[in-house]
């Protein structure tokens, strides 16, 4: 373990160094570095083992380091990391919300998590329920729901304690292009009013151009390559797509690393509930 001081250098709220996973001494993750802004969204791309989620994992404190370290608002993940899931929020790939619960009982039972006092509890939940467009249908059973409603009150489950750090792993999975833009609308929304820092991995090329500040493509374990995403667009030539520079620095095309199919497997929806 690194003896890193309390606090980045600029505006960095988030510092990775040299972090590394090791499954049965293979490196999952090995030894990536990068620093993510206040307020900004940090996109971590590439083909499906490339440890974008082992990397998630580790940072959210649900998977141990092997060697490294990362400082959140200046709490390291692997000594502090009750403070680390104190300023962040996390919406994994998988589902997360209870179907045999209301909405409102599933952010009920996460702000008790929390700690959170009854009066405090209710006013969050309220105007969380209100920011996703979930008012409602607050006290219908989740089962119920569409893909992107679940996805909405996964957001607001995230950001019950009200976060300066979200981690969104592949959020906008299986839903359909009306759901998507209505995700990012309410995600881009908070953030503005909020200055959220947000770290998310995704597949579509598009939603990361739109989305991130700063992209870094993951090859083997490694981050291969860095930079906004006109940049690295740019090292290529005139022309060229973020796709493109998926390929090139992969080795893997987009469909590789999982089509509408793939997405309908990995992630379960209102019929799987």
């Amino acid at each position: 373990m690194f003896d890193m001081p309390q606090s980045g250098p600029s505006n960095a709220v988030v510092e990775v160094i040299e972090l590394s996973h090791t499954y049965q001494l293979n490196p999952a993750v090995d030894k990536i570095s990068f620093q993510m802004e206040e307020g900004k969204v940090f996109g971590l791309l590439g083909p499906n083992g490339a440890g974008k989620s082992t990397t998630i994992k580790m940072l959210t404190t649900l998977l141990p380091v092997t060697s490294g370290t990362a400082l959140i608002k200046g709490y390291d993940i692997s000594t502090q990391s009750g403070e680390v899931r104190n300023v962040i929020g996390y919406v994994p790939q998988m589902l997360s919300a209870d179907g045999d619960l209301t909405g409102y009982e599933n952010l009920l039972l996460i702000a008790k998590l929390h700690g959170m006092e009854s009066e405090l509890r209710k006013k969050r939940i309220d105007e969380l329920l209100h920011f996703m467009g979930l008012t409602a249908s607050a006290d219908q059973l989740v089962k119920r729901y569409s893909g992107g409603m679940i996805r909405r009150l996964e957001i607001a489950q995230a950001l019950i304690h009200n976060p300066p750090v979200l981690f969104l792993d592949e959020p906008t999975i299986g839903l359909d292009p009306s759901a998507r833009k209505t995700f990012w609308e309410h995600i881009q929304k908070w953030r503005k009013e909020f200055g959220t820092t947000i770290l998310m991995t995704t597949h579509d090329m598009d939603e990361a151009e739109q989305m991130c500040d700063t992209v870094a493509f993951m090859h083997l374990g490694h981050i291969v390559a860095m930079d906004s995403p006109k940049n690295l667009r740019e090292t290529l030539g005139l022309m060229k797509t973020l796709e493109d520079v998926f390929i090139h620095y992969t080795g893997s095309s987009i469909t590789e690393s999982g089509d509408y199919n793939n997405v309908k497997q990995v992630r379960n929806t209102i019929t799987h509930l």
